[in-house]
């Protein structure tokens, strides 16, 4: 918790305003006591009304007084709070946007959508009650147990002995439950991970009829969820009834010693109201403190995990290098290769060749073969684990990354857009785009229909293009990333559920573009692969085979195959 109070700097002048106004409504809520003791042993007592009457206006006064400095304190403790959530959620926003996806994959995504909202929640609720209360409760606790010895020594000698009973019980329950809350909310993880993984896989469960089983496994999520809240709530729930117990067994004595000291003489009915009154504002207060304290034990455990992310710092260094070296390739592997975080072997190796300026490189192979692996290395999604990848004749880690990225369109497997419009997705990754470049774009793309059907550019794209078909959401992307001019375009298995007439449509809209890109083409497709200039053909993680079509056809047995099952063994046959 101590590392993320940087996110208070801003708002000091409320967290000393908040504690302190509590303060002051405390201060005038200890003169209450005081004056009721006044009204029974002087008003009462004597038949005095007029005083009565000043007394009970009085009261009225502290009662209001109490309210302003209230009202204030909550005012400056929310202000505080919600400006303290605000800034920290933006700084975990922007760190997990620097993580490499090697961390974001060790992390998980539902651990990260967790701490960004219901763990900085509970934080945000533990700041607001912190500098509401940690100020207050002690204060008039300690205040109380000081007002009763102004009034009787040995009567508040019950103070001094209960007060320290009490501590021991909210901080010893405080440390029992602290470690039980971090692990109620990791599986609040696990109950997110499973909710994300149903919604995003709903067609597969469906397809495969298993609504019963995994229906089954969440409840089984939900009934361990339970069985711990449970756990620490009933540790958590035994510090009301043992605080009153303590409480009212204090009072017992207080109110049998006050009699004794009553009927001695030594006191008057109205101290030992007094000293009553003390004792009750003290049960109030720990009640508070207790719910405080369980409050904080819980925004101190979600704290400590929001904590740790921060502590994951990217694998990938940022370099300065913002240019490449005049006349080197585009792009060149020079023995990479890719090893995932947790993998025993590697998911590409022996990555070498050179893609010059202009060519089209296709990448082909089976299932699982790397094709992706070997193009997450060129934007430096992931950094090799051995070898280099150079961009115009540099190191990509020598880049700065903005740099880099910005010299690179990509066109992911899964064809995503973003809530908004047509036009808004294409300025996506270059906003200054105008008109007639997106236009263009869209026209490479094959994409014109689609926004034509859609009633142009300004029309509503929902969460994720929901509202599009897979063939419009990919030919929406593939235009996007085009509307940046990339030097190098990277199309990522992006037209499979295109048939192949607009497939081919789109490989000569791309291979004739003005800007003359360098154009990986990752497809299962011999079709999409086969007029590339130079194509990969990766067979369990390593290249076995890199040329032409016709050479590859020679040479190349994967290839061959791959080919044969798609073709039938007819090698004349037109892509068209």
């Amino acid at each position: 918790m101590r590392k993320l109070l940087k996110y208070l700097k801003d708002y000091k002048l409320e967290s000393v305003l908040a504690p302190l106004f509590k303060m002051l409504e405390a201060s005038f809520e200890l003169f209450v006591p005081l004056v009721v003791a006044q009204i029974i042993d002087r008003g009462i007592a004597s038949n005095d009304y007029g005083y009565i009457v000043r007394m009970c206006l009085v009261l009225v006064a502290l009662g209001i007084i109490g309210l302003v400095c209230s009202i204030t304190a909550q005012f400056f403790a929310a202000k505080a709070a919600v400006g303290f959530s605000t800034k920290l959620r933006h700084a975990l926003f922007a760190h997990i946007q620097s993580l490499s996806h090697r961390e974001i994959d060790t992390l998980g995504t539902s651990t990260l959508i967790t701490r960004m909202t219901s763990d900085i929640n509970q934080t945000q609720s533990g700041v607001n009650m912190f500098l509401r209360l940690f100020l207050r409760s002690p204060f008039v606790v300690f205040g109380a147990m000081i007002m009763a010895f102004t009034i009787d020594v040995p009567s508040a000698l019950i103070f001094a002995v209960a007060i320290p009973a009490l501590a021991v019980v909210v901080f010893g329950i405080m440390l029992i439950t602290m470690p039980l809350y971090r692990k109620t909310q990791n599986a609040l993880d696990a109950i997110l991970r499973k909710t994300r993984e149903n919604i995003t896989g709903a067609r597969v469960i469906r397809a495969f009829r298993m609504e019963d089983r995994e229906i089954e496994d969440f409840n089984e999520r939900s009934s361990t969820l339970v069985k711990i809240q449970k756990h620490v709530g009933a540790i958590s729930a035994l510090m009301n009834p043992l605080t009153y117990v303590l409480i009212n067994a204090a009072v017992i004595a207080l109110i049998y010693r006050g009699a004794i000291r009553v009927e001695a003489g030594i006191l008057t009915q109205g101290q030992v109201v007094a000293l009553y009154n003390y004792m009750s504002q003290i049960l109030v207060e720990l009640i508070k403190l207790a719910n405080m304290i369980i409050t904080l034990t819980k925004a101190l455990a979600c704290a400590n995990r929001i904590a740790d992310v921060f502590e994951e710092k990217s694998s990938l260094e940022n370099g300065t290098e913002t240019k490449g070296r005049p006349g080197a390739p585009a792009v060149e592997f020079d023995g990479a290769a890719l090893t995932y975080a947790g993998s025993s072997g590697a998911a590409v190796e022996g990555l070498s060749f050179k893609a010059e300026r202009g060519e089209i490189i296709g990448i082909i192979g089976g299932t699982g073969s790397g094709k992706t692996s070997l193009i997450n290395l060129i934007p430096r999604f992931y950094d090799v684990s051995a070898g280099r990848v150079l961009v115009n004749g540099r190191d990509v880690r020598e880049y700065d990354i903005d740099a880099l990225r910005s010299k690179i369109g990509v066109v992911s497997q899964k064809a995503v857009l973003f809530k908004g419009t047509i036009m808004s997705n294409m300025k996506w990754g270059a906003p200054d785009v105008d008109m007639e470049t997106v236009e263009k774009a869209v026209s490479a793309a094959q994409a014109e229909d689609v926004v034509r059907a859609k009633d142009g550019y300004d029309a509503h794209v929902e969460q994720g293009g929901s509202n599009f078909s897979g063939g419009q959401r990919q030919r929406l992307t593939i235009a996007r990333a085009l509307a940046k001019k990339p030097e190098i375009l990277i199309l990522d298995d992006s037209a499979s559920a295109l048939d192949f007439a607009t497939d081919a449509r789109l490989r000569k809209a791309v291979a004739a573009l003005e800007t003359n890109p360098t154009v990986f083409i990752v497809s299962q497709r011999t079709a999409s692969v086969m007029s590339a200039d130079k194509i990969i053909v990766l067979d369990d993680g390593a290249p076995v085979g890199i040329g032409s079509h016709e050479e590859l056809m020679q040479s190349c047995n994967v290839y061959k195959e791959i080919y044969n099952s798609q073709f039938g063994g007819t090698e004349d046959q037109s892509e068209e």
